[in-house]
């Protein structure tokens, strides 16, 4: 049917993000279950919590699932003995040299793709081996590209010059925005925010409200020293940006950061001093769905959107 529904094994080319502190089993394995790829985000997890997390999606869906990984956390070792003990069919890496992990996790049969934000990195990750990459606009939520690259600029570059599968992601949460990635080239798409505000999503029902009410301008990319993250504004990141006025250290930016900022805010629901990572596209989320009924709706949008297109003007 297209390269990444036979690269994956799967009814649909849409990727539900590994999200920090959202994508547990439950969220995963729904989405899986409703023929997309559900991916448990391994960032904010233990590494006996992401044993019992990939043991309770394998009983809970019989189709492919896969772990997101960024490389920028700790664990990572055990994380990969887990994925690798428990034939993990797919694994999405992150924020680090795709050539660390990619020629073992192969040699083991898994599926590897890597998550990247320039041209520049997406040749290397095909050159280290992977099966496919996601592309990653600036518009997208949580950790991101220095570049500012956008979406629609970025896919067209990468597609130009990838010779394996291209993913899309970053300001994607409809069908319409599904289609517009694939005209740009992408053969699928990747979707976090969308699935953030989902039923299962293991997110604070203040953080998935949070969501909901965000209006256009409400987040913003910042922390560029330390790991770039596109926050809502809430009095935290009027604290970054306070610092910010005073042309802080690394060291003090540290410090403001601390430790567990966005477990407090995205899983315990601190919505004043907690790290809130969400996409621009959160302007565009106005409910919080079961994960089954926000992938059916994305495929009945995205049919219906190609079938119209026939109907533009000849020019």
């Amino acid at each position: 049917m297209g390269r990444i529904t036979d690269l994956f094994g799967v009814q649909y080319p849409l990727v539900q993000g590994g999200m920090i502190w959202n994508s547990g089993w439950k969220l995963a394995s729904a989405v899986s279950n409703a023929g997309g790829l559900g991916l448990i985000g391994a960032a904010s997890m233990y590494p006996e919590v992401l044993v019992e997390h990939v043991q309770k999606c394998k009983k809970a869906t019989d189709r492919p699932f896969g772990v997101n990984v960024p490389m920028l956390y700790p664990n990572i070792e055990e994380h990969m003995k887990t994925i690798i003990d428990y034939k993990v069919p797919i694994v999405f890496t992150s924020a680090g040299n795709p050539k660390l992990w990619t020629k073992q996790l192969k040699s083991h049969g898994i599926k590897v793709v890597h998550v990247v934000s320039s041209v520049k990195f997406a040749l290397k990750s095909q050159e280290a081996g992977v099966d496919a990459v996601v592309a990653e606009g600036f518009e997208a939520g949580g950790h991101n590209g220095r570049e500012e690259t956008t979406t629609f600029t970025l896919i067209p570059m990468v597609k130009k010059k990838l010779e394996i599968p291209l993913i899309a992601a970053g300001g994607i949460a409809t069908g319409k925005g599904m289609l517009a990635a694939m005209v740009l080239g992408a053969d699928g798409v990747q979707l976090g925010s969308r699935f953030a505000a989902s039923e299962e999503s293991s997110a604070h029902q203040l953080f998935k409200e949070a969501i909901i009410d965000a209006k256009e301008g409400d987040t913003v990319l910042t922390l560029k020293e330390l790991a770039p993250v596109r926050l809502i504004k809430n009095a935290f990141y009027e604290k970054v940006a306070a610092l910010y006025q005073t042309s802080p250290s690394l060291e003090e930016l540290k410090n403001l950061l601390g430790r567990a900022r966005a477990k407090r805010g995205m899983f315990e629901g601190d919505m004043i001093d907690g790290e809130l990572e969400i996409g621009q596209i959160s302007g565009l989320i106005d409910d919080i769905l079961p994960a089954s009924t926000i992938v059916k709706n994305i495929i009945e949008e995205y049919n219906i959107a190609r079938s119209q297109v026939t109907t533009l003007p000849n020019l």
